[in-house]
């Protein structure tokens, strides 16, 4: 089975990518998806997170707010480590078990933090939806309604998208409209290779 792990920043298109990925046949295991499956009301997971930061947290029907979770991780390193050590054994435990029962030959996993949290241990290959920083924070302000300054805080807390590039297999770049973001995509299905190119670097997928 060829694992291939879908990432990039905030805001990049990464979700975009992975609709079109679905659309076409492809299994994707969303980490974003595997989170609320694991946090729903009631379970031990959110549990564990009311007993870090409070009821505060939660919406008057028990569910958790997270919109106010984020607010709290993207300003606070150390909140942020906390959840990331409540979320992280679970969810790769989800993925490992996923994957063990896909019959897929190909199967995506799709995560934001892909190479912050180590996911790609589990991936033979990484496709990453790169972006420049201005186009970045303006999807990201508007998308989010928020300002300059909670938009750069959500986008420095990641890693920085170069690096993520560097360690990329397959680049697609978002910085066009929609229909040439598709056009890579298709480029990209129809072009997959289990190796890099002749020097080792990423592949940059381009018209």
């Amino acid at each position: 089975m060829k694992i291939i792990g879908l990432t990039g920043g905030i805001a990049t298109g990464k979700s975009t990518v992975s609709k079109m990925l679905v659309e076409r046949g492809y299994e994707v295991i969303d980490a974003d998806v595997v989170a609320r499956e694991l946090q729903v009301k009631g379970s031990p997971l959110l549990s564990e997170l009311v007993s870090v930061f409070g009821s505060t947290i939660l919406a008057e029907d028990g569910n958790l707010i997270r919109g106010k979770l984020g607010s709290i991780i993207f300003t606070d390193d150390k909140a942020r480590s906390k959840v990331d050590d409540i979320f992280r054994p679970a969810i790769r435990a989800e993925f490992e078990r996923r994957i063990a029962q896909s019959q897929q030959e190909i199967l995506f996993l799709d995560v934001p933090l892909l190479f912050e949290a180590g996911f790609d241990e589990l991936t033979t290959e990484n496709l990453v939806i790169s972006l420049s920083y201005q186009k970045q924070l303006e999807r990201l302000m508007n998308r989010n309604d928020l300002t300059k300054f909670e938009a750069e805080a959500r986008i420095n807390a990641q890693m920085p998208m170069v690096e993520k590039v560097v360690r990329a297999d397959y680049v697609i770049d978002n910085d066009g409209n929609l229909q040439d973001l598709l056009k890579q995509v298709e480029k990209f299905l129809g072009g997959m290779t289990h190796e890099r190119n002749a020097h080792g670097k990423s592949t940059i997928i381009k018209d």
